[in-house]
């Protein structure tokens, strides 16, 4: 299953939600769920994962992965340069013992990464979407992100989510 991820921030707590799809081109979600996570760390500017990804962490410890078949795809960056220095996705495929794929799906660019990451332009939007992975071809992780339903920007999973998280 493919699982995506996002989180929302209220306050002095986060909504994390959660879909999953069984193929990339799917519509509509297999899986659904959301945790609310409260008393989380203000922001760090440099270190955002420091604030995320204990929510991340705690809704997947709530899911049976199966690190043969399973991937998991993050809003945000997985790497933030060429030298390999982890972002979000990169702490969790760390944290999870490298075992499972996490690719990362950013609305804004990093200059200081070119080479790791992929653009991915959908529909007629001129604006690209930047892909980074660990643990998963970034090519097929492109490709992948590109034929995703939906025909804007965003795939409708992607956008789902993020309203989930929102809820």
């Amino acid at each position: 299953m493919i699982y995506c991820f996002d989180t929302y921030y209220k306050d002095n707590y986060a909504n994390t939600a959660v879909i999953g799809i069984e193929n990339w081109d799917s519509e509509t979600p297999d899986f659904e769920s959301n945790e609310i996570t409260k008393n989380i760390q203000e922001y760090e500017s440099g270190a955002f994962y420091k604030r995320e990804l204990p929510c991340l962490l705690s809704i997947i410890n709530k899911l049976y992965l199966n690190p043969k078949e399973d991937i998991l795809l993050i809003d945000g960056y997985v790497v933030l340069d060429d030298e390999g220095k982890l972002g979000l996705g990169g702490h969790l495929f760390n944290e999870l013992k490298r075992e499972i794929p996490v690719i990362g799906v950013a609305k804004n660019n990093f200059h200081t990464l070119n080479k790791l990451k992929k653009e991915v332009f959908r529909g007629d939007s001129k604006k690209p979407l930047y892909v980074t992975t660990l643990g998963y071809d970034l090519q097929k992780a492109s490709d992948n992100i590109l034929n995703m339903h939906g025909e804007f920007r965003f795939p409708t999973i992607l956008k789902l989510v993020d309203l989930k998280s929102r809820e």
